[in-house]
């Protein structure tokens, strides 16, 4: 049982790490390239639909990550695990201050109701969602290390 944990564990934050990494480097990339507001259209419909999916699977990953540690506390590699349930609150913390404020702005602008400032926000999301894929791959990472 507590190997299937840990498998279910890693392949879960693995895949998060998947999309959010396909977010930075791959859709929102060919989103900016497209014309006029294509590319903010498609950025809030993917806030609307990921910021829905996104805040489950970050909290559950995190709880996954807690049940492992509990469960394998006596278990070599427990440190690890520990280590990327701290990187996971991390990313949680950065998704509440940083990112999730601008975020939910970004989601309703339209044409017509976009601020002046709109792109360098967009850029300034866009910074901090790449620390937060580099904090959750460190966490991914470790959790690799921890079943060896």
């Amino acid at each position: 049982m507590f190997d299937a944990l840990e498998v279910v564990t890693t392949v879960i934050v693995g895949v998060m790490v998947g999309v959010e990494f396909s977010v930075a480097f791959v859709i929102n990339p060919i989103l900016n390239t497209l014309p006029e507001d294509s590319g903010r259209l498609g950025r809030a419909h993917g806030g609307r639909m990921l910021g829905a999916v996104m805040p489950v699977w970050y909290i559950g990953s995190l709880v996954l990550v807690a049940v492992w540690a509990f469960a394998g506390r006596h278990h070599q590699g427990t440190g690890l695990v520990v280590t990327a349930g701290a990187l996971l609150v991390l990313s949680v913390i950065m998704s509440i201050l940083l990112l999730v404020p601008i975020n939910n702005r970004g989601r309703t602008w339209t044409p017509e109701n976009r601020p002046a400032d709109w792109k360098e926000q967009l850029n300034r999301w866009d910074r901090y969602h790449y620390g937060r894929v580099a904090v959750i791959i460190g966490a991914f990472t470790l959790l690799v290390a921890a079943l060896t």
